[in-house]
Order: structure tokens, then C-alpha cells, then sequence
């Protein structure tokens, strides 16, 4: 059961019209109005006569029902409403019902809550593999270019295609550094590990 279902059902005014509703229009066609008020009285004996034709006018008032009087039919979804054995609805709930904006509301406050606004967040600047120049903090950086070129020799593979791989696989990763992503693309490659420590090291 969905979050604005509990909502709504919860809310005993609005329970009893929709189950109303769903055993009066359960064959899914439109109804005489006379023939709604035939069912609250004579077949469900839940009201005299007189407050059934009340019911259904004020039913129409509130928006619960809407059509011709010949031809009225639910104005929202009754899909999979039951009522439990020997339920019966409060008689003034349908003679004076709520109005059936109660579930535009509903729906509109449970919206705001299963979309909170989210807090912008400062995207991850991510730098390209092939302009990487010394701006890190990482001293193996500076090598990204010497490694890339070292890649390339080794597994045959042009350079931009190198850069390439290593800049998708940073995006993916966002923390990851320049040369520990040429790093990965040289082991996809099949190159000894021990070739890629000794061409990142620092001199």
C-alpha cells in the first residue's frame, strides 16, 4: 500500500466514502442516481430513503460524484478499496460528507514529503587526465603524462585513447587520482604492476 493511501485511508471521514463508493459503483459502470440511492436504503438498508437521496445530492455537492444524474459515476479512483466484513458507514459521513478536495490536499502534503528540496551540492571538479600539469598535492601526478606515454608504448593503444579510459574511469570514481586511474588502465591492459611502480617513481 502506497504512503498517500495510508494517508488517505486514514482519515475515517474519507474512508467511509470511498468504501461506500467501491460497493455502490463495484461493476464499474455509471449509475441513475435514483439507482445509488436504491442500494444505500433498500440493499445495504444503510440509510431510510429520504437521507439516501440526501447522501447522494450531498455526495455531488462535495464532488464525490460527478455526471449527469442519469449517469453518475465516481469522480476518483476506487481500484482496491474492500471494506471489512460487517462494515457499515457513519450515516452523517455520507449525508454530510467532506469534500473530496481532502485527497487533492492529502496527496499535495505527501508529495512535499516524498520530494524533500535537496540541498545543492558543489559538484567534484574532476581534471583531465591529458592537461594534468602539477596542481596536485600528489607528487605522482607530475609523472601522468610520462605514464600515459608509457601505456601507450606498451600496450600499443594511441595515447588519446589512454587518456580517454583513465578520464572515464575518473568520472566514475570522482576521488580516484590521475595516475592511480592510468594505473588501472595499464592492468586492464596486462602490464607487469611492477613496470607501472617503476615508471611512477619519484626521483
Amino acid at each position: 500500500m502506497s504512503a498517500i493511501h495510508v494517508v488517505i485511508m486514514g482519515n475515517a471521514d474519507v474512508e467511509d466514502v470511498r468504501r461506500v463508493l467501491a460497493i455502490c459503483f463495484r461493476d464499474g459502470k455509471p449509475l441513475d442516481a435514483l439507482d445509488v440511492e436504491r442500494i444505500l436504503s433498500f440493499d445495504m438498508e444503510w440509510l431510510s430513503p429520504d437521507d439516501a437521496e440526501i447522501a447522494v445530492q450531498s455526495l455531488i455537492s462535495a464532488g464525490w460524484l460527478s455526471g449527469p444524474e442519469k449517469s453518475l459515476a465516481p469522480s476518483i479512483s476506487i481500484s482496491g478499496i474492500t471494506a471489512p466484513l460487517g462494515w457499515f458507514p457513519r450515516p452523517t459521513r455520507l449525508t454530510h460528507p467532506v469534500s473530496v478536495q481532502m485527497i487533492d490536499e492529502a496527496e499535495a502534503k505527501e508529495k512535499q514529503v516524498a520530494e524533500p528540496i535537496a540541498p545543492a551540492l558543489t559538484p567534484i571538479e574532476k581534471t583531465n587526465i591529458s592537461t594534468s600539469g602539477g596542481n596536485s598535492a600528489d607528487p605522482r601526478d607530475k609523472l601522468s603524462k610520462r605514464l600515459t606515454k608509457f601505456i601507450a608504448k606498451a600496450s600499443k593503444i594511441n595515447i588519446e585513447e589512454v587518456e580517454r579510459r583513465a578520464n572515464r574511469k575518473q568520472k566514475a570514481l570522482a576521488v580516484a587520482t590521475n595516475w592511480m586511474c592510468l594505473a588501472l588502465v595499464a592492468k586492464e591492459q596486462g602490464i607487469q604492476m611492477q613496470e607501472i611502480v617503476d615508471a611512477l617513481a619519484i626521483r
